[in-house]
């Protein structure tokens, strides 16, 4: 059943649907959210709205789905808009991460929410929604190690210092 927003366009991007309407945002439900998508050459654009968890997790999962069977090379998500994401609502974009990978395509967040960048931050996901311009063809290392020179008899120690990875790229 399609959702009224659903034919909602935006005044900045016609091709693409918005949860506006008469520039007042469209509020959802506690615990709710939505997907809304469209297609464009060899790409698919997902704008989510709402609270992302178990429940709601399982009520967008077909849309995301069908977003990416309409895209034949990549998905871009918007989820500037999401404004509470618990680990089945991660799950769910993984799993979406997961099917795109198994089927030569990518998922990329192209705006994301401070819930969700919290979220993907602290688990150390980022990189793996990161545009392709900001990823590099060489793997990161993500720490730094230093050999001490070992006293006679002394068997070498290696110390490692971990730390935020700012960059992967030189």
């Amino acid at each position: 059943m399609q959702q009224p927003s659903d034919h909602v366009r935006s005044p900045l991007a016609p091709n693409l649907p918005c949860s506006e309407r008469d520039g007042a945002a469209v509020s959802l439900p506690p615990g709710q959210a939505t997907a809304l998508f469209a297609s464009s050459g060899n790409r698919s654009r997902v704008i989510v709205r709402g609270e992302l968890d178990l429940v709601s997790g399982e009520q967008i999962r077909g849309r995301l789905v069908d977003a990416l069977a309409a895209s034949s090379d990549r998905l871009e998500l918007d989820l500037s808009g999401v404004s509470f994401c618990d680990c089945a609502g991660l799950n769910v974009l993984l799993e979406l991460r997961h099917r795109a990978v198994s089927q030569g395509k990518t998922v990329t967040i192209q705006a994301a929410s401070p819930v969700v960048d919290r979220l993907l931050d602290l688990i150390g996901a980022q990189e793996l929604f990161a545009p392709e311009r900001s990823r590099c063809a060489e793997p990161a290392s993500f720490g730094a190690a230093s050999w001490s020179s070992p006293k006679p008899g002394a068997l070498p120690s290696v110390k490692v210092q971990r730390g935020r990875r700012l960059s992967a790229c030189g």
